[in-house]
């Protein structure tokens, strides 16, 4: 176990570098100057030319990217462009509200795609188990800005149970922090839950025709221990896996949701800076989300062994 965690977190390394290599090309050869950017419509082709000799842009590319890297191996993230803050410090501001809509939405999106995933295999081919196939469908089919407006025109405007936007911390105040989560959190976990019940029902419904289903039924086992027992743990290892795959739709949706919910987090902050050009912010908050994606599949690929006791690493 402990060789394969040491493998898996070495080949960490490569990813990361294909990440860092890729954005930092991407920003540098896009259209747009933040010089110019921050500089405003009003200024001087030197006014621009003296922003870029002190942002370090006039350098060549190969040259920035060296001294970037460099920074980052040292933990210096540098400064934004655009906030005037180092990019360390605007993390730590924003990291809070993106977690807490992360562990909502995965609280939320489990607790209920699971259920419903193995009722729709159980009672396959009843009004069930079509609706759940249905949900699935429309899940994926309408994008999460269009469920956020949904949502907010219903619930905060046309009945006014919920707020709109903001966020409170749940240190402040506990029960604003959850009226303020909900509605992000079920606008993000459409798409999740859509996804996970979809595999769920799948698995499920490929081990219960299996001997051993069909042993613990004829031992006289209720219904309720034959799916939860023994064909939900035999099927968990796909619905990990599709849990671990799914955090990409929480990081992507995250970005459209925090801006749809005026949540200041770190998918809002990308926004922000995409827009105002702040090239280091950009750099590392795709690269947190990358360890982050990669760390957390890693946990999942070792809580195989907890489900099947036939893995072995």
């Amino acid at each position: 176990m402990l060789d394969f965690i040491a493998r898996r977190l070495i080949a960490i390394i490569p990813v990361l570098a294909v990440v860092a290599v890729f954005v930092f090309l991407m920003l540098r050869l896009t259209p747009g100057d933040p010089a110019a950017v921050i500089a405003g419509d009003n200024a001087t082709s030197d006014q621009i030319a003296d922003i870029r000799n002190k942002l370090g842009l006039d350098e060549p590319i190969w040259t920035q990217f060296a001294i970037w890297i460099g920074n980052v191996l040292q933990g210096n993230f540098g400064e934004s462009f655009f906030f005037k803050k180092t990019v360390a410090e605007l993390i730590a501001q924003r990291v809070e509200p993106t977690l807490a809509l992360a562990i909502c939405t995965l609280v939320f999106a489990v607790s209920i795609s699971v259920p419903i995933g193995v009722m729709a295999a159980y009672r396959q081919g009843s009004l069930i188990d079509k609706a759940v196939m249905g949900f699935s469908v429309l899940g994926f089919s309408v994008p999460g800005f269009v469920i956020g407006y949904c949502l907010i025109y219903v619930f905060a405007i046309e009945l006014g149970w919920l707020p709109v936007q903001g966020y409170v911390r749940i240190g402040v105040n506990f029960w604003q922090f959850a009226e303020r989560m909900v509605l992000p959190s079920l606008t993000l976990s459409v798409g999740f839950v859509a996804l996970i019940s979809r595999i769920t029902r799948a698995s499920v419904l490929e081990v219960l025709n299996e001997d051993y289903i069909r042993t613990a039924r004829a031992k006289g086992l209720s219904n309720r221990v034959v799916l939860m027992r023994h064909a939900l743990r035999n099927a968990a290892v796909p619905i990990l896996t599709v849990i671990g795959l799914g955090i990409a739709i929480l990081i992507g949706g995250a970005v459209v949701t925090e801006s749809v919910f005026g949540l200041p987090g770190l998918g809002r902050l990308t926004v922000e800076a995409v827009l105002s050009r702040d090239f280091p912010t950009i750099q590392t908050v795709i690269l947190l989300f990358s360890v982050v994606y990669v760390v957390i599949n890693l946990l999942i690929d070792i809580s195989y062994t907890l489900f099947d006791p036939r893995i072995r690493y």
